[in-house]
């Protein structure tokens, strides 16, 4: 048992610290991607197209990259991930040059990719873990994204600098800075992430035994049919969909107020660190209140955001309405993948935990899509109402599977 401890401190030490680059490399993106869209679109309407784009890519490859983390295991696989999104890095640069759109959604499409496979590493956390500690392990995983938005805001804007010096346009700095921050973390994945987690699950599995069947994987239809799963991937795609509806337009919602690009990094940064910075706490919190409390209260917090995001543009109130929809989407996120981390097998796992991402990315891309048409027609209030009308759905999935439990218990 020392030696299991030890392995999976490390792997959580390692995922954490690859996280935190990666991160970084897709927040400092994240800020400019609709920025650039809406420069070369032949119509602003489609300026979060590459953004839908990004998202789409990384639902499609979701599942695929379950699949082939259960064949070459997953520090291979995220390595491979990382590989591509230093391409898709090298191609943006080279459409912004040459100023094309179809380049750039090619090649945001391949860090979508990126995303998809650096995203599965939280589950690889949870596997080396006990059950009860599964938690602390995936919100150390996300704190991971704290470190990120820290290095993104300190390196964007001196890249941009760079660049400029350099003769390219401003914008290329954010995917250049990208560039490196992704090789880095896949140096450290490759040297680091040893042995595979995808190996020591397996035996960590052996040593707890619980309910949860051991031998051919169930099909997902009939994982998905029970409370807690469909719970669990409700709550990571809906939060999800309801943060990416409003931090998508942000961006151009304070270009329309004639917000400063530094101002626009503060408050994606501002968002972004509530997206990470709550799991210091989210992990412990969730160990000890429960999964369906935590989603519960996730959902109301976005709820709060959606309410509270389009009363003022200007910074400070923007940035705590964007701090809160972070902190929602992390309570979520964390309380959603643990719950089905609890309900799978290891055979059942990569599989089952890729579908999950592929439809929290469908969904997120088909909103991110879709928020640039109702915002260019309507406004941004319009748009955080339709994205408060979506919070309430996990939260009261999150009550009804509460409600449940507790039926079972008093049983």
């Amino acid at each position: 048992m020392t030696d299991f401890n030890r392995i999976a401190k490390k792997t959580v030490w390692v995922l954490f610290l690859a996280q935190s680059f990666a991160s970084a490399g897709f927040i400092a993106a994240a800020a400019i991607n609709p920025i650039l869209g809406a420069k070369l679109a032949s119509d602003r309407s489609w300026a979060t197209l590459p953004t839908a784009a990004y998202l789409l890519s990384g639902a499609l490859s979701a599942s695929a990259w379950g699949i082939i983390m259960d064949r070459i295991g997953r520090r291979n696989g995220i390595v491979s991930g990382l590989l591509i999104g230093i391409l898709g890095n090298i191609l943006v640069l080279f459409a912004i040059q040459h100023a094309s759109f179809l380049l750039v959604i090619l090649g945001l499409m391949m860090m979508g990719a990126t995303n998809s496979a650096v995203q599965l590493g939280r589950f690889a956390a949870a596997e080396v873990n006990p059950p009860d500690r599964r938690g602390r392990a995936i919100s150390m995983v996300v704190l991971g994204g704290v470190i990120g938005t820290i290095l993104a805001r300190v390196s964007a804007v001196p890249m941009s600098g760079f660049v400029v010096s350099l003769g390219m346009d401003e914008l290329a700095g954010a995917y250049a800075t990208t560039l490196i921050l992704f090789a880095i973390a896949a140096v450290l994945v490759f040297a680091g992430l040893r042995p595979d987690p995808r190996d020591v699950g397996k035996e960590v599995a052996k040593q707890y035994p619980s309910e949860i069947p051991h031998g051919e994987a169930r099909p997902i239809l009939q994982i998905l049919r029970q409370p807690a799963p469909i719970t669990a991937v409700a709550a990571m795609m809906l939060g999800q969909v309801v943060m990416v509806a409003i931090m998508v337009i942000t961006s151009m919602h304070m270009e329309d107020h004639q917000h400063a690009r530094a101002d626009i990094y503060t408050v994606i940064s501002a968002h972004t660190f509530g997206m990470f910075a709550p799991s210091i706490i989210s992990g412990w919190l969730l160990d000890k209140i429960g999964r369906g409390r935590m989603i519960f209260i996730g959902s109301f917090t976005l709820l709060l955001s959606c309410i509270t995001a389009p009363l003022s543009p200007n910074v400070l109130p923007l940035g705590i309405s964007l701090f809160l929809l972070g902190a929602g989407w992390n309570f979520c996120f964390v309380g959603g993948s643990t719950l089905l981390s609890d309900q799978l097998s290891p055979v059942e796992r990569s599989r089952t935990q890729g579908t999950s991402d592929f439809l929290v990315g469908l969904a997120s891309a088909i909103i991110s899509l879709s928020s640039g048409f109702i915002f260019d027609a309507s406004s941004y209030t319009m748009m955080a109402v339709i994205a408060g009308i979506l919070a309430l759905v996990p939260l009261f999935m999150a009550w009804s599977y509460m409600r449940g439990t507790r039926m079972q218990v008093q049983m």
